[in-house]
C-alpha cells in the first residue's frame, strides 16, 4: 500500500467522508477512490472554514479535515488554521510538505514548524513505516481534551513510497474525564447557598452534548443563564430563564444580571478576555468549569475550579445538589425580574428594528429573516463585525448548535464557509450565512464554490456600500478620499455564477425576498439575498 492510500484509508476508518481542499494535493484523488467526496473551493480559507462547521455542527463526532498544497497553499491557509486554534474546533490539516531534501531549508514554508503556534499538535510524515503512529496521534489529540487543529504534513517526495507491510490502524478511544468529587462539593455548597446564582455557559457544552444538564441546573436553582457567542444555543433563549447569549453587544438582561450575582458558574468557558466576550464583573465568586486546566485564573481569579468535561461535570454538580436542594426553587420571582429588563430594552430597539424606511435597517431585515424560517430546522451563522453586533443580541435560538457563533478571533468572511460546511453535515437544514459588504470582499467568490459543489446555502448580505464600523475612527480619511466606500452588485454576482441572487430596497419586499431565496434551497440552488441597508453604527451595548 502507498503512503497515500495509507493517510485515506485511515481517514476513512475514522469517519471522515468529506475532505475539502485545493491542489495540488495529491491526497485529493487518493480520497476520491475510496469515495471520500472532495470539496474544491477558491480559497484555503473558506476549505478550512467548512471543515470547522462539520466539527461543530456534529461536536466532534464527525471531524472536518482539510488538504493543501506545499508553499503558498500553506501559507495561504494560515488565518483559517489559526481560527480554528483561536475557537477551540478540532480540524485535521493536511498540507503537502517540500521534499524531504529541502524541508528545512530557507525560505521554504514548513508547515509542521512554522504553525506549530496554531495548532494542537504538528507532525510530519518522514517515514512510511511511520505512517499509522503518526496519524494515530493526530486524531487522538483531535478526540480528547479541549478541541483545536492537528496538523500531518506529507512531503511531496513520499506520496508513492510503499508501507513495509499492511496497514495496521485501528480507530482511536475518545475519552472524557471529569472534576475532582471534593471540589465539586465545594461548588454544590457554594451555588445551593447563592442568593443570586448566574450560569455562564460556553462551547464546551455543545462539545459534550450536555445541553439537559445544563438545562436541569438552571431550573433547579431557578439560576438565569447566559452563554458566550461560542455557547449561543446551548441553552433555549425561548426559556424562561434565558438571559441570553453576550458578545461585543448584548441583551440588556445580560449585564443586569451579572451585575447582581453573588455566584457565578462558568460552564464549558474559557473565560477568555475579549472585546467580544462578556466581561465578568470584578470582585464575584466564580466557579470555573472548564476542560482545560491551563483556563483556570487565566484572564478571571476564581474560587473553584472543577476541570473536565461539561457533561461529567454537570452530572456531578446535579448529584452534589440533590441533598442540598430539594425540588426545583420557585422561578417565578428572577423570571419576572429578566422581563422586567427585557421588555424595555426591546422597546427601546423597536423603532430601529420595525422601521419601514429606505435605505433599510438591518435590524429590520434581521428581525423579518428570524420571522420567516422555521428555527428547529435552522443553523444561522454571523460574519465580523456589523452582522454579529445586529444578530447576535436578537435572534432567538432555541435548538442547540442551530446559532454557530465565535468571537475570540474575527477574520472577515468567516461565516461562509460555516454555512457551507453546516449544510454539508446537517443537509437537511437551512443553513444561512449573514454578512456585509465588507466581508463578501474577502471570500465572496466562494459563492461559486457552493453553486459548483451543490451545498444549497442562504446567504443574507447587509450592504451599506460602507465600512460602517469604521466611520467613527476614520472621518477624516473618510472625507478627504472616501477611504471608508466599499460598491458592488452581489445578487448580479450570484446569478453570474449560477445562484439564485436578488437585491432588496423596500421593507415590503423583504419576506418575500427571503421566501424566495429559501424556495430556492430547497430547489437545490445556493441564494444569495442581497439588502440595501443604511450605514448603521448602533449596537446594543450597555455599561
Amino acid at each position: 500500500m502507498k503512503l497515500g492510500e495509507a493517510i485515506a484509508e485511515i481517514m476513512r476508518r475514522e469517519g471522515i467522508s468529506i475532505l475539502t481542499g485545493y491542489p495540488v494535493n495529491h491526497l485529493i484523488e487518493y480520497a476520491a477512490a475510496i469515495d471520500i467526496r472532495p470539496i474544491m473551493v477558491r480559497q484555503e480559507r473558506i476549505g478550512l472554514h467548512m471543515a470547522d462547521a462539520i466539527s461543530r455542527v456534529t461536536s466532534g463526532r464527525t471531524l472536518g479535515a482539510f488538504c493543501m498544497q506545499h508553499g503558498p497553499g500553506a501559507e495561504n491557509a494560515y488565518g483559517g488554521i489559526a481560527q480554528c486554534y483561536g475557537e477551540s474546533v478540532p480540524v485535521l490539516v493536511l498540507p503537502m510538505g517540500y521534499p524531504r531534501r529541502l524541508a528545512h531549508i530557507d525560505p521554504n514554508f514548513n508547515s509542521s514548524v512554522q504553525m506549530r503556534g496554531i495548532t494542537k499538535s504538528a507532525e510530519p510524515i518522514v517515514s512510511a513505516a511511520d505512517v499509522a503512529a503518526v496519524m494515530r496521534r493526530a486524531f487522538s489529540r483531535l478526540r480528547n481534551g479541549r478541541g483545536g487543529p492537528c496538523l500531518v504534513e506529507i512531503p511531496t517526495d513520499m506520496w508513492n513510497e510503499e508501507l513495509p507491510g499492511a496497514l495496521d490502524y485501528t480507530p482511536v478511544v475518545a475519552t472524557r474525564y471529569g472534576p475532582d468529587p471534593a471540589d465539586v462539593d465545594r461548588a454544590a455548597a457554594l451555588l445551593a447557598g447563592a442568593k443570586r446564582p448566574v450560569i455562564y455557559a460556553g462551547q464546551g457544552v455543545h462539545w459534550a452534548r450536555a445541553w439537559p444538564q445544563l438545562r436541569a441546573l438552571a431550573e433547579l436553582l431557578a439560576a438565569p443563564v447566559t452563554t458566550s457567542l461560542g455557547g449561543k444555543s446551548a441553552f433555549p433563549e425561548n426559556h424562561p430563564l434565558a438571559l441570553g447569549s453576550g458578545g461585543l453587544a448584548v441583551p440588556a438582561p445580560v449585564p443586569h444580571f451579572l451585575k447582581a450575582a453573588d455566584v457565578i458558574l462558568g460552564i464549558g468557558c474559557s473565560f477568555t478576555e475579549s472585546s467580544f466576550a462578556v466581561a465578568m464583573p470584578k470582585g464575584k465568586r466564580i466557579i470555573h468549569a472548564t476542560l482545560d486546566p491551563d483556563h483556570l485564573n487565566k484572564d478571571v481569579p476564581i474560587e473553584i475550579g472543577l476541570v473536565g468535561d461539561a457533561g461529567l461535570t454537570l452530572d456531578a454538580l446535579l448529584a452534589a445538589l440533590a441533598d442540598r436542594v430539594r425540588g426545583q426553587r420557585d422561578a417565578a420571582p428572577v423570571v419576572a425580574e429578566i422581563e422586567s429588563i427585557r421588555t424595555p430594552w426591546l422597546a427601546h430597539w423597536a423603532e430601529k428594528r420595525d422601521s419601514d424606511a429606505s435605505p433599510l435597517s438591518p435590524y429590520r431585515v434581521l428581525r423579518d429573516l428570524a420571522a420567516t424560517v422555521d428555527p428547529a430546522n435552522t443553523i444561522i451563522t454571523h460574519d465580523a463585525g456589523s452582522p454579529r453586533d445586529q444578530l447576535s443580541p436578537f435572534w432567538v435560538a432555541t435548538e442547540p448548535l442551530s446559532y454557530l457563533g465565535w468571537g475570540k478571533t474575527t477574520q472577515l468572511g468567516y461565516g461562509l464557509g460555516l454555512a457551507m460546511g453546516a449544510k454539508l453535515a446537517e443537509p437537511d437544514k437551512l443553513c444561512i450565512n449573514v454578512w456585509g459588504d465588507a466581508a463578501i470582499g474577502f471570500t465572496g467568490m466562494d459563492f461559486e464554490t457552493a453553486v459548483r459543489e451543490r451545498i444549497p446555502i442562504l446567504s443574507i448580505l447587509l450592504n451599506n456600500f460602507s465600512m460602517a464600523i469604521e466611520l467613527k475612527v476614520m472621518p477624516i480619511s473618510t472625507e478627504k478620499y472616501r477611504s471608508t466606500d466599499i460598491s458592488g452588485d452581489y445578487a448580479a454576482m450570484a446569478r453570474a455564477f449560477g445562484g439564485h441572487g436578488e437585491r432588496v430596497e423596500r421593507a415590503a419586499d423583504i419576506v418575500p425576498a427571503l421566501q424566495r431565496g429559501i424556495a430556492a434551497t430547497r430547489e437545490g440552488k445556493p441564494a444569495l439575498v442581497e439588502f440595501i441597508t443604511a450605514k448603521e453604527t448602533a449596537v446594543s451595548r450597555i455599561a
